[in-house]
């Protein structure tokens, strides 16, 4: 059930994250992926703690974390490009 849980929280972050930066455009196949490992860089970077400090439902929690972390993957990326292309 938990495996569940972490597939639809990391489609609703990919999505979220995909509406935001209007620059890439994925898939779903690439959204989920994107906003599951958003949601482990989410819940590393902060620990859970949306839960408790901002009084979220857990579920919502689980969401924000994920569009945070998924978020940090993509700015790490257009860092990246910017700093590796040759112009």
């Amino acid at each position: 059930m938990n495996f569940i849980i972490t597939i639809v929280v990391g489609a609703i972050a990919g999505w979220l994250v995909d509406l935001a930066f209007k620059r890439f455009s994925f898939s779903l196949l690439y959204q989920i992926l994107l906003g599951i490992a958003g949601a482990f860089v989410g819940s590393f970077l902060f620990e859970g703690e949306f839960h408790s400090m901002l009084g979220l439902p857990s579920f919502a929690a689980r969401v924000l974390e994920a569009f945070l972390g998924a978020s940090v993957i993509l700015l790490l990326i257009i860092l990246y490009r910017r700093f590796t292309s040759k112009s």
